[in-house]
């Protein structure tokens, strides 16, 4: 039996047969992009300064391999590219990140850059032209140099500034664009960024993470309010954020209030404040992070406060829910002389916790994300359960590998698997589940990984002046679920080489075929017992 006969066996395994294995007519199939990272022409016609801009030239041993965003895939010039990769793969959508000061030279709404705005004009009209609907996101951390040193995300006038930024771009590429994303991944900006130190803020100021998520909430709920006032009558889209969703399971089964209090920190301070229905933060996390702060001696909680006004207005800001998933992880309660580190990556300090990657997981070129599939499930099930009847649609989910090569084989292993949870949540849970976003359409710069890390659907050769792109065996695959609309493939959709037991072994760590078809079969078993 071939290793594709053995993805189609796996589908069945799992539970899911002959009609199970097609998705829904309502559900679409994209790949995200975001600016800093496949643009370019970093200070092309009259492009402003971001805070990346400035922290990989002021910065660049820091980056892993010395490297920069200043061409990357050269995507400001090659945009054509892009659209013709992306109508090859047969999607729907695309989303992609508008660069603030491309837009907004100085961050102020003082002056529009009119290169800038022609890009995307060009890029959003070239992708309505080949029918590929375009998804925008507005702010993928490409804070302006200026707005920055102001103080960025602890400033509360960052509110209105993002607000003015918001209203100028829905005035332009409205008229077309029906979905938008104003900010991905706030807890990644707030909660990874401002503890860990090592990108563009000091992890001395503790307050900084916590102003952040409420600036950030606010800054989305304005541009949220200006759209549904100003714009939604006239094109009906729709208008949501994206978040990180790490989730966590109990390290072992006693220690699930703990889980539970984590997946508050980490996922309902960005969500309870927009879908539940009374607003602000959630209680439970409310009163332990005023006990922990007054225990630390402050005379308040390191949480701000929402008025009764701002719950109010902040509450709904959302027409559906935007899930960027990679990884999960196990929660435990520290040791005796043990430190937690911080947030996200180690610990939660708050909680007196630590995080633990799961066992029987496997990784790509980033040790920091466990591939854990069900985790996924887990995770489309709770927002069910914390906040009802939602849309769903995830933002973003990928994998990296390191090095040039076309037979990724891992991240078509990885997609096939997160798919196939996909199709569980939407069939066996109900779940309403409205697409899924592959990160990413291409190689990019990967932040503080440079160009080592890469979750491309398609190649892009960095040596190349051209920037040439070429698909992957993931792209191959991905292209031929999302045009069949099901996870029963065949044989032609994948490269012969895949065929090849020696290769699909080797890129699996060595693990013989049928171990690999058990681990798999169990995990997804246990998962509707866990349900």
């Amino acid at each position: 039996m071939s290793p594709l006969h053995t993805l189609v066996l796996l589908s069945f395994l799992g539970g899911l047969a002959g009609s199970d294995v097609e998705f829904p007519p309502n559900f679409k199939f994209g790949a995200a992009t975001s600016s800093y990272q496949i643009e370019g022409g970093w200070n092309d016609d009259g492009k402003g300064p971001s805070v990346w801009d400035d922290y990989v030239h002021e910065n660049r041993v820091k980056i892993k391999d010395n490297s920069n965003g200043d061409v990357a895939a050269d995507s400001y010039h090659l945009w054509k590219e892009d659209i013709k990769i992306t109508k090859e793969l047969g999607l729907q959508f695309y989303r992609f990140s508008i660069n603030w000061p491309r837009i907004l030279p100085t961050g102020f709404s003082n002056k529009i850059n009119k290169a800038g705005v022609k890009y995307y004009n060009e890029l959003i009209d070239g992708l309505v032209s080949a029918g590929v609907e375009p998804v925008v996101t507005l702010y993928h951390w490409e804070t302006p140099i200026i707005i920055h040193k102001l103080g960025g995300w602890t400033n509360p006038l960052i509110v209105k500034w993002f607000a003015h930024y918001a209203r100028i771009v829905f005035s332009l590429f409205g008229d077309r664009v029906k979905t938008w994303i104003t900010i991905n991944e706030a807890n990644v900006q707030c909660d990874y960024f401002y503890n860990s130190g090592i990108f563009i803020t000091a992890k001395e100021d503790v307050f900084a993470p916590f102003l952040c998520n409420k600036h950030i909430l606010m800054a989305h709920a304005h541009a949220y309010r200006i759209y549904e006032k100003e714009f939604k009558p006239k094109y009906g889209g729709s208008v949501s954020l994206a978040n990180n969703f790490l989730w966590l399971d109990p390290y072992i089964s006693n220690h699930e209030e703990l889980a539970e209090l984590g997946r508050e920190h980490a996922i309902g301070r960005y969500s309870h404040p927009i879908y539940s229905k009374k607003g602000g933060w959630p209680p439970v996390l409310e009163k332990v992070l005023l006990e922990y702060s007054l225990k630390q001696g402050y005379k308040e909680s390191r949480l701000p406060t929402f008025t009764k006004q701002e719950k109010e207005f902040v509450r709904g800001t959302a027409d559906f829910y935007g899930v960027n998933y990679y990884t999960s992880n196990l929660i435990r309660p520290i040791k005796p002389g043990e430190d937690p580190g911080y947030f996200f990556i180690t610990g939660v300090p708050e909680l007196n916790a630590i995080l633990v990657h799961p066992n029987n997981t496997w990784y790509g070129a980033l040790d920091i994300l466990p591939v854990y599939p069900l985790g996924l499930r887990r995770s489309l099930s709770w927002l069910k359960k914390s906040y009802g009847d939602i849309d769903i649609l995830i933002t973003e989910c990928g994998f990296s590998t390191a090095g040039y090569d076309l037979n990724d084989y891992k991240r078509t292993n990885f997609y096939r698997d997160h798919l196939e949870q996909v199709l569980l949540s939407i069939k066996a849970d109900n779940v309403s589940v409205i697409g899924f976003t592959a990160w990413s359409l291409e190689d990019n710069f990967e932040w503080t990984n440079g160009y080592n890390s890469k979750f491309g659907l398609y190649e892009v050769n960095f040596e190349d002046p051209k920037r040439s792109r070429t698909p992957r065996n993931s792209a191959h695959y991905y292209s031929c679920v999302a045009k069949n609309r099901s996870l029963n493939v065949t044989s032609s959709c994948i490269d012969s080489s895949y065929n090849s037991g020696d290769v699909w072994l080797a890129e699996n760590g060595g693990k013989s075929l049928n171990s690999e078809i058990i681990l798999t079969a169990l995990n997804i078993i246990l998962g509707y017992f866990l349900f």
